[in-house]
């Protein structure tokens, strides 16, 4: 059994390696920092699988210890509390006139999360509740309003 969720753990480490990347990516804004976290990540995956209670939740489990090394790189780094408001998303032009970088700037630590993990990485809402240890129904209103504030601000810039 245990060795079944450890080659379960790479398994996923290795298939999902750009996705955890781009995660970094977007918190330390550049490529070295980036791939010293997903190198991180993926040892305390590793040395911590035995704490893992319940093995469905391994995917998600992953995509927090990513977030909270990332957020621990920083915080060692710049030596300050740092938020998910200096996100920089590394990702093709999926709009073609603004910027999603610009598009959740202004969204708050949770509802920027969320929206990454929902639209930029496709985790479901329950893997989101999850990996950020929120009820699903937090989430979605989280979601929801993160939304609604993205759709105010493109209907106020482009009128």
């Amino acid at each position: 059994m245990k060795q079944k969720i450890e080659e379960q753990a790479e398994s996923l480490l290795l298939n999902n390696y750009e996705k955890y990347y781009r995660l970094a990516y977007s918190y330390a804004k550049n490529e070295s920092d980036a791939l010293d976290i997903v190198q991180e990540s993926a040892y305390k995956v590793l040395k911590d699988i035995k704490k893992l209670k319940d093995q469905s939740l391994l995917s998600t489990w992953i995509y927090r210890i990513v977030i909270n090394t990332s957020i621990d790189f920083l915080r060692k780094r710049n030596n300050e509390t740092v938020s998910i408001y200096d996100l920089e998303i590394p990702h093709e032009d999926q709009y073609q006139d603004d910027d999603p970088k610009e598009m959740i700037a202004f969204l708050n630590e949770e509802e920027r999360t969320i929206v990454i993990l929902k639209f930029f990485e496709d985790l479901k809402l329950e893997e989101i509740a999850d990996a950020l240890n929120m009820n699903v129904n937090t989430v979605k209103t989280r979601l929801y309003r993160a939304l609604k504030k993205i759709r105010v601000t493109l209907e106020t810039e482009h009128v």
